[in-house]
């Protein structure tokens, strides 16, 4: 026997709200599916292209609310790059993209039908911090435009790409802006005590960008790193700025996350830190 599913409400010609043989609600997205589709319907299998569960009643809600709202050509082209990005992550994503990127387009969409540009600060960073995730965000964003004839600019990468690092992770988009805006912060504070200008397209601040992500992601994950014998000594005497630097970087790290994090990181900062003085000046 197929399986088949009871429409519950049709949000418009392609999507749909239904149960499941669980009794569970489902989305579920065909051409067409929704059309004409009262409550009590059955829906066979072989109609759906997608579904997806959201599982708090909150998103479900954000998701019914927001349908209604966007165009049908613009959810298929969304659906579209969900499943691209599926396909080349080789990975199960959260659900919740389906809400978060759908607004986030809908919304970029009216702002520039207004007139409003889209600026994004933290560019750079995004796409030092999460660098696949920032390729495949510009497929995606070639796609959209191709499809809806709309061309968003740069900027809109860096948000495509943290929506995408958001539901690969399972971490909040807010979490995922903090770092990038975080890291922004931090290099903003070694210029200033360095007295030097970054070049933020460099190798060298994508190698700094990178040891700094990777401090912040062990400070999170709760994993320690060995304190190096001897060398605290040696290099407050040898490199005082760089290690009174690091030693700020770590606290505005500390206040930031609102977690511990190793003595042993601020050693390996310092070292990271002269090699950077060393190449940039």
């Amino acid at each position: 026997m197929d399986k088949s599913f009871q429409v519950v409400k049709a949000l418009n010609n392609n999507v749909l709200i239904a149960l499941d043989a669980s009794n569970e609600e489902v989305v579920l997205i065909g051409k067409g599916i929704g059309f004409n589709k009262k409550a009590g319907a059955d829906i066979h299998m072989d109609s759906v292209e997608k579904m997806f569960i959201l599982e708090s009643k909150k998103e479900q809600e954000q998701y019914k609310q927001l349908i209604p709202y966007v165009s049908e050509n613009l959810i298929a082209v969304i659906n579209e790059v969900i499943q691209y990005i599926e396909h080349h992550t080789r990975q199960a994503l959260n659900e919740h993209i389906h809400v978060a990127l759908t607004d986030h387009i809908a919304f970029a969409i009216k702002r520039m039908n207004q007139g409003m540009g889209i600026s994004n600060p933290f560019l750079i960073e995004t796409q030092a911090l999460y660098p696949k995730e920032y390729r495949l965000a510009e497929d995606v964003i070639r796609i959209i435009n191709r499809e809806t004839g709309i061309h968003f600019p740069e900027g809109e990468v860096g948000f495509i790409a943290l929506h995408i690092q958001s539901a690969m992770s399972q971490n909040q988009i807010s979490d995922i802006n903090k770092y990038s805006q975080l890291i922004n912060l931090l290099s903003s504070m070694i210029e200033e005590t360095l007295e030097v200008t970054i070049d933020r397209k460099s190798i060298n601040y994508l190698r700094l960008v990178r040891h700094l992500r990777y401090t912040i992601e062990r400070a999170k994950s709760g994993e320690h790193v060995e304190e190096p014998e001897n060398l605290v000594g040696v290099l407050k005497s040898h490199y005082p700025v760089c290690y009174n630097l690091s030693w700020k970087i770590i606290k505005v790290m500390q206040q930031t996350l609102k977690v511990c994090i190793d003595n042993a990181e601020s050693v390996y900062l310092t070292l990271h830190l002269q090699r950077f003085t060393n190449k940039i000046k």
